[in-house]
């Protein structure tokens, strides 16, 4: 791995690790706003981000969350699973617009994972859960794809890692 993609990746975990903590008590439960979620973006400009969001998740989850190490796993396997996803359908998808579109409802839809283990832990009902989570992760996702297409324009996040 290049020095380059190492630090792009520490420097993107570091991001959304001090978003989350500035954020921390909106960032978990079964209504949350993650604000640093919005770095899921960054992989419909250049998947190579996938690593540095991933890390994200998992220090900030280990670090802050009340759940223990169920967050871990339900948490990064929810990043994981549903960037994998994403990085798939950008294969066919060229348009940065619809590409921020398709994460903002993939990951939205995808918040049943989180919905599921706060059920499994907290006894929170599923349903009246993943609507919470969701409806938080649409927010935060839909709010921040103008930011980051804007910050694109000036940072060109594909050629930057």
């Amino acid at each position: 791995m290049k020095v380059k993609f190492l630090a792009a990746s520490a420097i993107i975990a570091a991001l959304y690790i001090a978003v989350t903590m500035l954020v921390a008590p909106i960032s978990f439960g079964q209504v949350q706003f993650r604000i640093a979620e919005m770095f899921n973006h960054l992989v419909a400009f250049n998947p190579r981000y996938m690593i540095g969001v991933t890390l994200g998740v998992l220090i900030s989850n280990f670090l802050l969350s009340s759940i223990g190490p169920l967050d871990l796993i339900f948490g990064v396997g929810h990043t994981i699973v549903t960037l994998g996803i994403f990085i798939f359908i950008c294969k066919f998808v060229e348009n940065i617009w619809a590409r921020l579109i398709i994460n903002t409802f993939l990951f939205t839809f995808t918040m049943f994972i989180i919905a599921y283990q706060l059920n499994l832990v907290l006894e929170l009902p599923f349903w009246e859960t993943w609507l919470f989570v969701a409806l938080g992760e649409f927010a935060v996702l839909a709010i921040s794809a103008p930011i980051m297409y804007a910050l694109n324009k000036r940072l060109d996040f594909k050629n930057l890692i």
